[in-house]
This record gives structure tokens, sequence and C-alpha cells, in this order.
């Protein structure tokens, strides 16, 4: 088959999550250019979007037709060229309106597995749960007779481990897409020693139309992106629980936060990042690199109580942040989770005492946004590092301290396999997690 005949029947499982459907959004638009530049009828290709949930199923057409409409803007030059033959469309907004209706046209929402069975694409973003993926796709494929590719976005679990189980032979890649999908550009592709070479050939070919940026990853558990995160995290929490040694652990909370988020200049502190990912996901994904790497120390007691009491964190459906070890207001942290109270905290009640115990970044400090967009960074960058080792408050001894473990972490990730080299690792967080530097760096030397 051809790269556009593969995709004439695809399916995405769990298509109303937040990464299913930014995916199903992503290929009902490369599905429906595919049929405008090749003239093929309407109904010609069929993207099924299945999901358990047939509420949240009933509220993807909304988020659909928002996300067409942003796309359809930026390249109507493009969709003037591929209506010029429908002399009913003039106007921008008449081509623009047509279009979504053409991407919609494809998307058929379903509750049923079986709905799969003709498709030759399988994309899987379900629950990081490896038997739950793997009696999925053994299913489909008893009962699928066109040899389908099997697309997993899974985070943590090894490819090898789904593909053995599942007994797909080499028809099953990692396609790990970053939140959200739609604007993301990053893809973690992962491939096993049995993967079929036109599989990964198809792959590249499909993340290159998708403007997507790949970094391959060997197939260790949590591959790259959360081989650093989730070790950055946990030791976000352990310097956290260190702290409360002299404050209470809400306010060591905030101000590790501000210390990852502040003085090494990043979009957002861990604990933030950890809300923004989710915790319940945060603890799959220890549970699935602590069960496979026996590693005891891939655990977090602060990460179990936080769900005990049903902090999860996570995002609405608009975008917005839930709560999580962080109340949010307008996208800023104004409360703080204290697990032994079983109650938010306000920030305000001991921000300005924390702050001043902390002290402030080096006089250089310029905030994520506007170093992220200064092409001369890398000099700024230099310059700041120089002043945070020089400094004496105990903001800046910390900062240095998680910086250089944030380094630590890179390195192992390239001695232990995971990442083929340092650049893999770097890029991984610099597009990826929007980082303005990779933690392999010589900023601290």
């Amino acid at each position: 088959m051809t790269y556009e005949e593969k995709l004439n029947n695809v399916s995405v499982l769990g298509a109303a999550g937040k990464m299913g459907s930014g995916i199903l959004l992503l290929t009902a638009i490369e599905m429906t250019d595919i049929r405008l530049k090749s003239a093929k009828a309407p109904g010609s290709m069929i993207l099924n979007a299945i999901d358990v949930s047939s509420a949240a199923l009933s509220e993807l057409h909304l988020y659909l037709r928002n996300q067409i409409r942003k796309i359809a803007e930026k390249k109507i030059v493009l969709l003037r060229g591929l209506y010029s033959g429908n002399k009913d469309l003039i106007e921008n907004t008449e081509i623009i309106e047509y279009y979504i209706e053409d991407v919609i046209s494809h998307i058929m929402l379903s509750t049923r597995t079986e709905s799969s069975y003709q498709s030759t694409i399988i994309f899987e973003a379900i629950i990081e749960d490896s038997e739950i993926k793997i009696d999925l796709f053994r299913k489909i494929l008893k009962n699928n007779n066109n040899d389908p590719w099997f697309f997993t976005n899974t985070s943590s679990v090894p490819i090898s481990e789904l593909d053995r189980g599942a007994e797909l032979n080499g028809k099953i890649i990692g396609f790990h897409f970053y939140n959200p999908p739609a604007v993301q550009k990053l893809v973690e592709l992962i491939a096993t020693d049995k993967t079929d070479i036109m599989l990964v050939e198809f792959a590249r070919q499909l993340a290159g139309n998708l403007s997507k940026k790949i970094v391959p990853a060997n197939d260790f558990p949590g591959f790259i992106g959360n081989g650093h995160f989730i070790r950055d995290l946990l030791f976000g929490i352990s310097m956290a629980e260190r702290l409360s040694e002299k404050f209470k652990l809400p306010a060591s909370i905030y101000a590790v936060n501000r210390i990852s988020h502040d003085f090494l200049i990043r979009p957002m502190g861990i604990f933030q990042l950890m809300d923004y990912v989710g915790i319940d996901v945060c603890m799959k994904i220890l549970q699935v690199m602590r069960s496979r790497l026996k590693d005891d120390q891939l655990h977090s007691n602060l990460i179990d109580k936080l769900i005990s009491a049903g902090i999860k964190g996570g995002q609405n459906p608009d975008g917005s942040q839930k709560p999580g070890i962080f109340i949010y207001e307008k996208g800023r942290p104004t409360s703080v989770f204290d697990c032994d109270l079983l109650k938010y905290l306000p920030l305000e009640s001991f921000r300005n005492d924390i702050d001043k115990k902390i002290g402030n970044p080096p006089p250089s400090w310029k905030p994520w946004k506007e170093v992220v967009n200064n092409r001369q960074n890398h000099v700024f960058l230099k310059h700041y590092f120089s002043e945070l080792k020089g400094s004496d408050t105990p903001g800046s001894k910390l900062a240095v301290e998680y910086h250089l473990n944030s380094k630590r972490i890179g390195l192992e990730l390239v001695e232990s396999g995971v990442a083929d080299n340092i650049g893999n690792v770097n890029t991984v967080l610099l597009t990826g997690f929007y980082h303005v530097y990779g933690p392999v760096n010589d900023y601290l030397d």
C-alpha cells in the first residue's frame, strides 16, 4: 500500500481524551488534504473516533471545528488553490467553512472497538496500562484482516512489551505526541529491533507531513521525555521535603516551584508541570517505570497522599488548569494543598516570608517569555548562570543544585542507552517541554 492508501481507513482509540482529540484533529486534516489534492470523492476516506465515553465524544465536534478554523485561517492561500475548481466558493470565509465541513465529514464517532476492524492504521491514546492496551490490540488484530499498523502514544510502556503481549510481530511503533498534539512540534519515535521497517518509514513520512520534529528514543520505560521529567520531579519533591525541616511542606513546595520556575528560567515550576501533566498520570508513569526498571526510588509518598485525597490535576475541556497541588487563577498558582490538613492554603499567607528567605534571582535575570524569544540567549544564559553560581542566596544555591541534578539525569539517559546522544536529550526538553536550554550544558562548568 502507498502512504495515501494506508490512510484510507484510520482509527483513533481514546479519541475524546486530551491526547486522542489532538491526534484525531491532525489525522483528519492530513486525510482531508490528501483527498483534496488527489481529487478523491467525499466519503472515500474514513476516520473512526473511538472512545468509551459517548458524552465526551459528543463534545468533540465543537473542539474540532474551533481548531480546524484556526488551521484553515493560517493556510487560506493553499485552500484557495485546492478549492479553485469550486466556483461557488469566493470569499475566504466561505472556503474556510467549506473546509471545516470537509474535514468533519471524514470522522465517524463510535463507542465500539468493532469500528476499527476495517482500519489499516490504529492510533492508540488510552490509559497508561499495559494490560488494557494489549487486550485491545489483540482484539483488534484477531478481527481485522487488513494487517493494521499500530501507533501507540504511550509515554512510558516499552513498545516491545506491547508487541510481545499482543503478538503484533513488529506491527507497532511508539509515536509519542506531546501535549497538546495540535501545537507541540515534538514526536518521540520508538522502534524496536522487530519493528517493521516499512512502518518506520511510514511513521517518519507521517511525522514530516504533520510538521513534527522526530527524536528517536530507545525502548526503555519512560523513554527520554518522562525518563527526565519523572526523575526531575522526584528530585523537586525530595528538595521540598528536605526544606520542610525549615518551613512547613506547603511553603517548601511553593519555594521549590519558584526556584525551578524563576531561578532556572523554565516555562513553569516543577509542581506546576506535575499538575499540568496530571498527578494521576504521573503516578501511572511512576508505576510503569518502577516495576520495569526494578527501581524502588521511582516512587513518591507525596503523590500517593495527593491521589488518596482526590487531588489529580490535569486540564478542563477549555484548557484551563484543574486544581492539583496548586489552585490556579488565570493560570497562576494562588493556593497550595496541605496533605496534613487536607485543605488548600492561600499562598499569600506565607509568600512574602518565603520569598525573603530564599532571596531573588541574580540581577541579570529575565523571565522565560523574554529569554525564549532571544536569538542570543546562549550568551545571556552563560552570564546569568555565572551570576547564579556566584550568588550566596539560599534560592540561588538550591537552583544550582537543581540544575546540576537535571544535567546528571540527562547524562544518565545517554549512559544507560535510553537516548543515543546528548543532542536528543536536549532536543526533547527544548522542543517538548519548551525549555530555553537543554539540561546537558556547560553553563555551570
